[in-house]
């Protein structure tokens, strides 16, 4: 049926279904917000410390709490609303960018203000993204999983190009106030969107602990063929492949000598690249070789931000960035399908908290030590060892790890 379809209609096929349209549009507009608010803060940040450790920081500080919380959150959505869990996650969220617009407002702002809300948001999100990630399936029939996820993937990337233009007109025209109060307001969308849409999960009435719950989780990603080497690759594709965005900032100051217009180019260049990567995604039909397709992509990557770190024409560093955003989304797609097409969906919120942990780990960790190895070993360098690390990660899982029948069967 899927290969009867017209080419375009079989890319957003996902649409058929009202409750995935919805949900799409509600995420959306919030992510657009998101957004707005990480263009200036991210800029004001650096520039409120000269100091390329506090975006380190500020990246860590808001997956910190995805770290700590995240299998606790799976256990939730396997057992509680997930309706209600988004919920109170989007309202957390909500909160925090009202409270960060009115320190601005009053200029009684601080970067530990920046960052201790920062920190806060990431609790919200250790509960909503598991969540999130195991509502997405009831959403859709089990044919057209694959495209919903690389529908998601476009929303979220169409947000990067849209929200730092938005965020650099706010920030221009209104002052970073605005950029943090129109975050705040997008969060409506997609509180309006859930109550709106209808979940037909029932959590299940349990007296197992939540430890134990844990423990069933992680055992079930031990046991099932093919899970343990996706959890791997997520880990090292945000540890090595995603702080590159994170310190464009200082990329724009010290390499091109630019303003808050040269980091929205590269941006938004990024974020097209990353749709062009879901589309990719979205037009395949069948899973089977994707698993090396996805490690083909990490390969891409890497050498695409070894090549940007070393580049001083912004055309080419435009062009490197974008096909590192196209690389990281296909990558980042594929491995999320086959892992939410592998779990069953009693388990799928404990099995997408560990995944989504693996996932979001590596991005304050890799932050974190990009941001001391700049120092030390100068911006081109750190920035191009990181895409080298992950070219040589490729390779390792291109050549040894096909050699394992587990690892062959499942991707």
């Amino acid at each position: 049926m899927v290969e009867s379809l017209p080419f375009l209609h079989r890319i957003f096929r996902a649409f058929r279904y009202r409750d995935f349209r919805i949900m799409w549009l509600g995420a959306c507009v919030s992510t657009i917000g998101t957004f707005v608010q990480q263009f200036a803060q991210g800029w004001l940040v650096y520039d409120l410390t000269k100091d390329p450790f506090y975006l380190g920081l500020d990246l860590f500080l808001g997956q910190l709490p995805i770290i700590l919380f995240s299998l606790v959150g799976g256990v939730f959505a396997d057992r509680l609303d997930r309706k209600k869990m988004l919920l109170a996650s989007q309202y957390i969220q909500m909160i925090c960018a009202f409270v960060l617009t009115a320190l601005f407002a009053t200029h009684a702002v601080h970067v530990w203000h920046i960052l201790t809300l920062s920190f806060f948001v990431g609790i919200g999100q250790s509960f909503g993204g598991p969540a999130y990630s195991a509502l997405l399936p009831t959403l859709v029939d089990p044919e057209d999983l694959a495209n919903a996820i690389s529908m998601n993937s476009i929303q979220f990337n169409l947000a990067r190009i849209i929200g730092p233009t938005l965020g650099g007109l706010a920030y221009t025209v209104f002052g970073p106030t605005w950029c943090f109060a129109l975050n705040g307001f997008s969060y409506v969308a997609v509180i309006i969107s859930l109550f709106v849409i209808k979940v037909q999960f029932v959590a299940p009435k349990t007296q197992t602990s939540v430890l134990k719950s844990m423990k069933e989780g992680i055992s079930f990603i031990r046991d099932r063929e093919g899970l343990k080497p996706l959890v791997v690759l997520a880990f090292c594709t945000t540890l090595f492949g995603f702080s590159l965005t994170g310190f464009l900032p200082v990329i724009v100051r010290t390499i091109f000598h630019g303003g808050p217009g040269t980091y929205e180019l590269l941006l938004v260049f990024s974020g097209a690249g990353s749709i062009c990567g879901a589309l990719l995604v979205a037009a395949m039909e069948k899973l089977k070789g994707q698993g090396r397709l996805a490690v083909l992509a990490l390969f891409a990557l890497g050498l695409a931000t070894a090549g940007f770190a070393f580049s001083k024409w912004l055309p080419v560093s435009c062009i490197l960035i974008f096909l590192a955003g196209t690389a990281v989304m296909a990558s980042a797609s594929l491995m999320l399908s086959l892992v939410q097409l592998i779990v069953v969906d009693s388990m799928r919120g404990r099995v997408m908290s560990v995944y989504n942990l693996a996932f979001r780990a590596g991005i304050p960790l890799g932050a974190l030590i990009l941001g001391k190895l700049i120092p030390i070993l100068g911006l081109s360098i750190a920035v191009a060892g990181f895409g080298l690390s992950l070219v040589a990660v490729a390779v390792y899982f291109l050549i040894v790890m096909t050699k394992v029948p587990t690892f062959q069967r499942s991707v």
